[in-house]
């Protein structure tokens, strides 16, 4: 079976997934509210084991249907070493039905269309991609190492070779200054991308909370509860996705929901503007977020 060197993550959609870990940490590891691959120094496994957990684990369980590539980002591979991993794979589980994947901003601008619709032809389905936010100051401030046009365009390239996007954004991120602008610009960046799946997020620092403030200049505020549920009806009012499926149901949240853009959107504002009318009766208390 897969060998792992903790902490290893997934997307909650993977939780049925078999995970292998192609690669240890985060090529980037620079984003500023991001602390999942801080104590690990980027390294790319080696084939000779990659192979040889896949060898391993296919005796044990033949009949996986989906598999996830750990960590941060194992789109960083080049396309030799994907299509190698991806190929044995297939070969390996008769069943599989899908492999997928973690990618940054920066994977996404260095592979062409044709090398990534060569991979998505070899089954690499899904790409789980970090938006977090689409202001062009806050990308800076975050450190994500991409301006909104750079990821419009990476997305494009993946959507025009036929993977599909599961984007991520982050509600709280721009603090209590910054929260409708946050919402409004990162909406734009996705009505350009039109993700065919998107999650909300909320912030969540833990111990890192006093380093993020201070990183964000004097005087900024984290959002309450409430400002991040405001800040998510700004985010769905201002969305024009068409069949993407939505949702905020992530453990981070302080109000679950989940539909599908545009059918769903009246009935999303709806359930947020009640929320906010009764937040003691319909928000998820603190102790509960990350569970």
């Amino acid at each position: 079976m897969p060998h792992y060197v903790e902490p290893v993550y997934r997307p909650p959609s993977e939780a049925a997934s078999l995970i292998f870990q192609v690669t240890e940490g985060c090529s980037h590891n620079g984003c500023l509210f991001c602390y999942m691959y801080r104590g690990k120094e980027f390294r790319v496994k080696p084939w000779e084991r990659v192979k040889a957990e896949i060898d391993e684990a296919a005796a044990l369980v033949p009949h996986t249907r989906r598999v996830f590539l750990a960590d941060g980002d194992a789109f960083v591979l080049p396309m030799r070493s994907l299509e190698r991993i991806l190929d044995h794979l297939y070969r390996s589980f008769p069943d599989l039905q899908r492999v997928t994947a973690y990618a940054t901003p920066g994977n996404l601008l260095k592979k062409s269309v044709d090398e990534m619709k060569n991979l998505a032809e070899k089954g690499l389905k899904i790409l789980y991609y970090g938006v977090e936010t689409g202001d062009p100051e806050l990308l800076t401030r975050i450190g994500k190492g991409a301006t909104p046009d750079e990821m419009a365009e990476g997305c494009r390239r993946a959507a025009e070779a036929g993977l599909k996007l599961s984007i991520t954004v982050i509600l709280g991120i721009g603090g209590k200054a910054l929260s409708e602008r946050h919402a409004r610009n990162t909406a734009a960046l996705l009505n350009r991308i039109q993700p065919r799946f998107l999650s909300a997020l909320t912030l969540m620092l833990g111990p890192y909370e006093r380093e993020y403030k201070t990183a964000m200049g004097p005087g900024f505020e984290l959002t309450s509860p409430t400002d991040d549920v405001a800040e998510l009806r700004e985010l769905v009012a201002a969305l024009e996705t068409d069949r993407c499926i939505f949702r905020s149901n992530h453990a981070s949240n302080y109000l679950p929901l989940a539909g599908t853009l545009l059918g769903d959107k009246e009935r999303l504002l709806s359930e947020i503007e009640a929320a906010l009318k009764n937040p003691d009766g319909c928000l998820r208390d603190e102790w509960m977020r990350g569970l």
